[in-house]
């Protein structure tokens, strides 16, 4: 889908016309959804620029993503989609930025786009320059990438509170062990792809860091201070995102240590439990092979109580064991 929008940023409209000579001077901004060939041959004859691949876009040399050719700056980064869903993905999403055009090139919906396109439509918005709307959209890209990461944040601190405080009235304990384990392997799950998401949003943040000061170097002869001033804030928001980041990384490892540290306590348990039963059950047995021996020298054979007497013992070989174990704090 191509659609293009002029310096307010208030007209976006798709183009259906792939035959026409030229682009209407007053567009300062063409982005490309999933576009077809014939889009991408008609965004390159109008413009005289080069629209990357999907291919292209995916590369992780450092030279790939920031290069300049022309005059024209080709930059790269993914960004991450689906962040609310079960399954959150990354795409390659590519800008091409000259001072009279900025070119997008993305292959999924993604919201930060579309925030930034609705708020511009909304506002009566000053005309932007193609500098400015890349300045806006990397703006509310890391604005998105910030409300996901609150968002990882405040999940992960529930689930801290599961694992790490839990009730006086039903300590961990006294559960049963089946839905103990069960939450366990919920708990694990989650925080495993909280991780998984956090380590995308790291690509991002990383993509994005580098760019703008790339930017703001190469494009220092015909920015306004005003860009250059919010680029440099847009650096600086991108490394404070980077340093919250890491720690939420960090804690996504202290919640899965933790949650495997429970995992394996409960699988001693249970251990121990089937140790404790086989300890109890072999004093009775000792007993009952004894007295099963059937020997005629055996004095118990001729007693009227002998019977009692070997239920006896062997209750009283199986309660020995238990309130030993007991008297350690075994159990």
């Amino acid at each position: 889908m191509l659609t293009v929008y002029d310096s307010r940023a208030t007209r976006g409209r798709h183009v259906a016309d792939l035959d026409a000579a030229q682009l209407p001077a007053e567009v300062v901004w063409i982005d490309l959804v999933k576009p077809d060939s014939g889009e991408i041959a008609f965004v390159e004859r109008t413009t005289g620029l080069h629209v990357p691949s999907k291919d292209e876009l995916s590369e992780i040399e450092s030279s790939s993503r920031l290069r300049s050719r022309d005059g024209a700056l080709y930059l790269s980064t993914p960004l991450i989609y689906r962040a609310q869903s079960e399954l959150p993905l990354s795409t390659p999403v590519g800008f091409v930025l000259t001072r009279e055009r900025l070119i997008t090139v993305r292959f999924e919906e993604l919201t930060a786009f579309n925030s930034f396109i609705d708020r511009e439509l909304a506002a009566d918005s000053e005309p932007l320059s193609s500098g400015a709307v890349f300045v806006e959209l990397m703006d509310a890209i890391a604005d998105r990438l910030a409300d996901v990461l609150e968002r990882i944040a405040d999940e992960l601190d529930l689930l801290s509170h599961r694992l790490f405080r839990v009730p006086a009235a039903r300590p961990m304990g006294r559960r049963p062990p089946a839905r103990e384990s069960a939450d366990l392997r919920v708990i694990l799950r989650r925080v495993g792809g909280y991780g998984d998401l956090v380590s995308k949003i790291r690509d991002s943040l990383l993509g994005i860091g580098r760019i703008a000061p790339y930017v703001a170097s190469a494009c220092a002869q015909w920015l306004p201070p005003e860009i250059k001033r919010r680029l440099d804030t847009l650096r600086q928001d991108v490394a404070s995102l980077s340093d919250y980041d890491t720690h939420l990384v960090n804690k996504v490892q202290l919640l899965l240590d933790a949650t495997l540290g429970l995992i394996n306590v409960e699988q001693n348990n249970i251990i121990k439990v089937l140790t404790i039963v086989s300890v109890v059950g072999v004093p009775p047995t000792l007993v009952a092979s004894i007295y099963g021996m059937n020997f005629k020298g055996m004095p118990e054979l001729d007693w009227s109580w002998g019977y009692p007497y070997g239920l006896a013992m062997i209750a009283l070989s199986a309660v020995l064991p238990l309130l030993w174990f007991k008297w350690r704090g075994w159990f």
